[in-house]
């Protein structure tokens, strides 16, 4: 059988490339060092402070969110990733947000057994919204939870804690960064408001957009939180709901102020600060940044004293912040904060390959000892030359070239090339003890 001319083959097209889904991104070595060092920050400070980490699922029953959050809130109604488990029919929902899951944790293993929690939690939340600055579909965030903790010296305590996490990135209060707090109060306060914030509305239905006319009888709390400059006049005449707490949300929110006072630390009282979920009772709190233009929160959080019982629990105080990782790099590198340099120790320079036996277990040797080491390695055209090896050396920021020549491995030696420090001059070392190398490149 005769093969088929080459001209006859039909050409086949290529493959279009694949991209990532918008609003799900990709960091990159140079940024995702950002972010290690950020989050590298936050476990340091959280360590000190006596918070412990708990993981949990980023896929969770939709019925948690939908329960936990309200069906009336902005996520549950249009912004959860939520879908039907084509092999059981379950309802699954990737997480909106931590703290749900968070409490799904706790009361399904009874970790509140033995007493109170200080726990947090660190990675990707998911919200189907339109993706803007500092807000993608996927984002990253920092969720920090005290349980079984009643009293307003906690909600203290997790505010002090941000106060020193900023103080740890070089964040000024009240230039980079400021807080804002309010009491909610409890479920009855908030009924009696409510039922005033309704009269009040329908006073001025004619001045309600569409979004706040839905709201009205649903969430009229959240009207409170409007963007819509058209509606300041008739919000800033809403009845506040400092006015309708009792004198035990009174007392809970002066001694939190109280302790703050006594901290030096400023905030700014705001009776229209709300937050966006159904379970907030009595503290409420948000660290903002004049840096991020509109969406300008960086952190908020809040008391949750009937959460715990809500999911299926017993009966557990809670309160908890969430810190956006995206809001804070933009934060950061807004006042000219930037992470440290992630560069080597050295990088190995070897000239011929004949050598790698030799260098390479030495090299792995000294990674043990605790020095990073970045091997030059070979392309399709062979070592390359020592100038270009040299370069690649130079640009990998390495205080450090060493050198594996002929002539140093032939004498037991590596040749250190100080690559950092124009006055020192490069020099020769043994390698026959690897800790004694790793420690004379530390010196």
């Amino acid at each position: 059988m005769s093969e088929t001319p080459p001209a006859a083959k039909a050409s086949r097209p290529a493959p279009a490339a694949l991209q990532a889904v918008k609003g799900m991104n990709d960091l990159l070595p140079d940024e995702a060092q950002r972010w290690e060092w950020v989050e590298g920050v936050m476990r340091g400070v959280l360590a000190r402070w006596g918070y412990r980490n708990l993981r949990t699922p980023i896929v969770e029953p939709t019925a948690l969110f939908v329960r936990g959050l309200g069906e009336v809130t902005d996520i549950v109604e249009k912004e959860m990733f939520s879908w039907t488990d084509a092999m059981n029919g379950d309802a699954l929902t990737l997480r909106p947000e931590a703290t749900a899951g968070i409490v799904r944790a706790i009361n399904e293993h009874n970790a509140l057994y033995n007493g109170p929690l200080r726990i947090w939690q660190m990675g990707p939340m998911f919200r189907h919204e339109r993706p803007q600055k500092g807000r993608s579909r996927q984002f990253d965030q920092l969720d920090v939870e005290a349980l079984g903790h009643p009293g307003p010296d906690v909600d203290a305590e997790i505010i002090l804690m941000l106060r020193a996490l900023w103080r740890e990135f070089g964040l000024v209060e009240g230039r980079d960064i400021a807080l804002e707090i309010n009491s909610l109060g409890q479920p009855e306060e908030r009924r009696a408001h409510r039922e005033a914030l309704i009269a009040h509305f329908e006073a001025h239905a004619d001045r309600l957009d569409e979004e706040a006319r839905r709201r009205l009888h649903s969430n009229p709390l959240r009207i409170l939180d409007t963007k819509n400059p058209a509606m300041e006049p008739v919000v800033a005449g809403a009845p506040k709901l400092i006015d309708f707490l009792g004198a035990e949300s009174l007392a809970h929110f002066g001694a939190l102020r109280g302790i703050l006072d006594a901290a030096g630390l400023g905030y700014t009282v705001n009776p229209r600060l709300v937050r966006g979920m159904d379970y907030y009772n009595l503290t409420v709190f948000e660290w903002k940044s004049p840096h991020l233009g509109a969406q300008s929160t960086v952190c908020g959080g809040g008391r949750y004293d009937r959460l715990i019982e809500t999911l299926g629990g017993r009966p557990a105080p809670g309160i908890g912040f969430g810190l956006g990782t995206e809001r804070l790099l933009l934060m950061l590198a807004a006042v000219g904060v930037a992470a440290p340099a992630a560069a080597p120790d050295a990088y190995a320079v070897v000239p011929d390959a004949s050598a790698l036996p030799r260098v390479m277990p030495l090299l792995a040797a000294l990674r043990e000892h605790g020095l990073a080491v970045v091997m030059h390695a070979a392309s399709k055209e062979g070592q390359g030359s020592m100038k270009s090896q040299f370069k690649r050396a130079d640009a990998s920021g390495a205080r450090y070239a060493l050198v594996f020549g002929a002539e140093e491995l032939a004498r037991g030696e590596v040749g250190v090339k100080p690559l950092r420090d124009s006055v020192a001059g490069q020099r020769t070392l043994p390698i026959g003890d690897p800790l004694a190398l790793a420690a004379a490149l530390r010196a």
